[in-house]
C-alpha cells in the first residue's frame, strides 16, 4: 500500500526535550547577564520624558527646576573654593616649617649619605685589605684556613710571607677544613706534605650551628635535641685537639695577656664556621655566599684564648681563571658573569667523573653540561627553554660551598718557597706540640666519614693563589694602565739608546702594590700543560 504524501514535518516535540531547550535558553541569557555585569556594562538609563504638554502650570515647574539647578552648581563652586584656600595655607605653613628647620634637615641627609657610603666602602677592596692588616697586627698565632679539595690553591705566599716579615715573632698554623669532602688517603697525604712547613690541624666545621636562643628552645625537647646532635652536619671534628694545642701553646709561653688567634683564609674556606664550632654557638655569620664577613670581630673562647674573624683575601687579578672563579669575589661584585666562571671550573675536572656526579649523559662543552644540568633540575624558562645562568649559579655554589666532592693530587716533590728557609720552618714548629697534634690528627681521620674515592672529582689544581694586602684608594683604569706601561717602556728605549751602559733602575710607583716574592714550587701534575709557573705571576 502506499504511504500518503505529508505536506509539512511535524512541529510536535516532547516535553522532555521542551523543557530541556527552555533550561538552556535560561542558562545562557544568565550567563550573558553575569559577563556583561562583570564588565560594568548596567540596564540602559531610562530618559527622563520630562514635563509633559497637557501638565496644568508647565512654566513654573520648569522655572523651578532651572533655580534648583543653579542652586546646585553655586554650591559646588563655593566647596571648591573652600578646598583650593585650604590647600594654599597648608602649603603656606609647609614652608614656612621647612624654613625653620632647613639645616636640622639638612644633617640629616647627610648623615644619611654618610651611612650609604660607608656601607657601600666596607665591601670595597681597599676596606677589606685594611681590615685584614688589623687582625695580622693584633694577633699572636696566624690561622691559614685552607679548603682540603685544594689546600694548595687556597694558600696565599703573600699573606705568609708579611706575617714573617711583621714583628712580634707570630706563629702560622695551618688548618685543613671540609676534610669530609675529600676521601681519607688524600686528607692524610696532604696533612703528611704540609707538615714539612708549618703545623697543621685537620678540621671538619659544624655546618648547623644554631643562635642561642634557638638552641635554648630545641634544648627542652630531648629527644628532639639527640637526633639533632647525631647528624652529620652538627658532627665537629678536630675542635678538641685545635683548643687543646692553643691551651699547650699559652701555657709554654706563660703570657699574662690573652692569646689572640687570626683566622684567616680566602672566601667559603670556612673561617666563619671554624669560629662558631670552636664557640658552640653562632658568634659570626657564615653561609655559601662569599664576602659575607666585612671587619674583624673579635670571639672569647676561654679566659686565655681569643679569636679574631676576618674578611677574605682578596685575589690578585693576575691569578689563572679557575682560582679566580674559586676564590674572588667578582661574581658577587658583577665584574665576572657566573656562567662563564661555571665554564671555567667545568673545563679543569674529568668528563665521566663529572657525569657520574651529577647523573648527566655525555656532553661535548661546558655549555651543553649546563643545559642538561637545567633540564634534569627543572630550571626552565618561558617557552620551555633551559636556563643555564640558574644551573651555573647551581654549579657554581656546589663547587664553593661545603657539599661537592672534590680533590687534588699532591705533589710528589716538595721544593719549599724562597720565603721558607729552614730556619723559618724551625721557628714555626717550636713552641707547639707535635705529638700531641698528630694523635689529635689520627683521631679526627678515624671519626670522619670520608666519601668514596670513585665518586670524588678529580680537580686539576693551579697552584697557590696570590692575593692582595695593600691597595690604593685611586685605582687606575686599564686604558690610562696601558698608556703610562707604553710610556715607561719608550723612556726605558730611549735612555737605553743614549746611555747603554746604563739601566732604569727605578720606574714608577704603581698605584696598586702587592707584596710578593719569587716562589720556588715545583708541582707535578696529570699532564705538562697545567704545570704551574710561579715566575709568571710572583715577579
Amino acid at each position: 500500500m502506499k504511504r500518503p504524501k505529508l505536506k509539512k514535518a511535524s512541529k510536535r516535540l516532547s516535553c522532555s526535550k521542551r523543557y530541556k531547550i527552555q533550561r538552556k535558553v535560561r542558562e545562557h541569557h544568565r550567563k550573558l547577564r553575569k559577563e556583561a555585569k562583570k564588565k560594568g556594562v548596567g540596564k540602559r538609563v531610562k530618559k527622563d520624558p520630562g514635563v509633559p504638554s497637557s501638565a496644568p502650570f508647565k512654566e513654573e515647574v520648569l522655572r523651578e527646576a532651572e533655580q534648583r539647578k543653579l542652586q546646585i552648581e553655586e554650591e559646588k563652586e563655593r566647596q571648591r573654593q573652600a578646598k583650593k584656600e585650604e590647600r594654599a595655607k597648608k602649603r603656606k605653613k609647609e614652608e614656612t616649617e621647612s624654613n625653620e628647620t632647613g639645616p636640622k634637615v639638612k644633617k640629616a641627609r647627610k648623615d644619611d649619605a654618610a651611612k650609604k657610603q660607608a656601607a657601600a666602602n666596607k665591601s670595597s677592596k681597599q676596606f677589606l685589605c685594611a681590615e685584614l692588616n688589623k687582625v695580622i697586627d693584633a694577633s699572636d698565632v696566624i690561622i691559614e684556613v685552607l679548603d682540603a679539595r685544594d689546600p694548595l690553591g687556597s694558600r696565599c705566599p703573600e699573606l705568609e710571607e708579611a706575617v714573617l716579615q711583621r714583628e712580634g715573632n707570630k706563629k702560622i698554623l695551618l688548618l685543613l677544613n671540609k676534610i669530609d669532602l675529600v676521601p681519607k688517603e688524600n686528607v692524610a697525604k696532604w696533612v703528611e706534605f704540609l707538615q714539612k712547613e708549618f703545623p697543621v690541624v685537620a678540621f671538619k666545621a659544624s655546618t648547623l650551628i644554631q643562635d642561642k636562643t634557638v638552641k635554648a628552645k630545641k634544648s627542652r625537647i630531648v629527644a628532639s635535641n639527640d637526633i639533632l646532635d647525631r647528624s652529620r652536619g652538627v658532627a665537629c671534628f678536630g675542635s678538641s685537639c685545635l683548643t687543646d694545642l692553643l691551651m699547650n701553646f699559652v701555657t709554654k709561653t706563660e703570657n699574662e695577656t690573652k692569646l689572640k688567634v687570626g683566622i684567616v683564609g680566602f672566601p667559603n674556606v670556612g673561617k666563619s664556621s671554624l669560629i662558631n664550632s670552636l664557640k658552640g654557638v653562632l658568634a659570626c655569620n657564615a653561609g655559601v655566599k662569599r664576602g659575607m664577613t666585612k671587619s674583624m670581630q673579635e670571639v672569647h673562647i676561654s679566659k686565655t684564648v681569643k679569636l679574631i674573624d676576618s674578611p677574605g683575601i682578596v685575589a690578585s687579578p693576575s691569578n689563572p681563571p679557575a682560582s679566580m672563579a674559586l676564590r674572588s669575589l667578582q661574581v658577587e661584585e658583577g665584574q665576572d658573569s657566573v656562567l662563564e666562571a661555571a665554564q671555567t671550573l667545568i673545563k679543569q675536572c674529568d668528563k665521566t667523573q663529572v657525569m657520574l656526579q651529577y647523573n648527566v649523559p655525555d656532553y661535548r662543552n661546558s655549555l651543553e653540561f649546563l643545559t642538561m644540568l637545567a633540564k634534569k633540575r627543572g630550571f626552565l624558562q618561558k617557552g620551555g627553554v633551559p636556563d643555564t645562568q640558574q644551573a651555573a649559579a647551581i654549579f657554581l655554589s656546589d663547587w664553593t660551598g661545603a657539599k661537592l666532592s672534590y680533590h687534588c693530587k699532591v705533589p710528589g716533590k716538595h721544593t719549599p718557597p724562597a720565603y721558607l728557609t729552614d730556619a723559618v720552618v724551625t721557628e714555626m714548629q717550636n713552641g707547639w706540640n707535635l705529638k700531641k697534634l698528630k694523635t689529635g690528627n689520627e683521631e679526627t681521620l678515624k671519626g670522619v666519614k670520608f666519601p668514596n674515592p670513585a665518586s670524588s672529582i678529580s680537580f686539576i689544581s693551579k697552584g697557590p693563589t696570590s692575593g692582595v694586602l695593600r691597595v690604593s684608594e685611586e685605582q687606575p683604569s686599564a686604558a690610562t694602565a696601558a698608556e703610562e706601561k707604553q710610556s715607561d717602556e719608550a723612556v726605558d728605549s730611549n735612555e737605553a739608546v743614549e746611555n747603554p751602559e746604563k739601566t732604569p733602575q727605578s720606574k714608577k710607583p704603581k698605584k696598586v702594590q702587592f707584596q710578593s716574592s719569587a716562589l720556588e714550587v715545583n708541582l707535578t701534575a696529570t699532564s705538562t700543560d697545567d704545570a704551574y709557573d710561579f715566575n709568571a705571576h710572583f715577579k
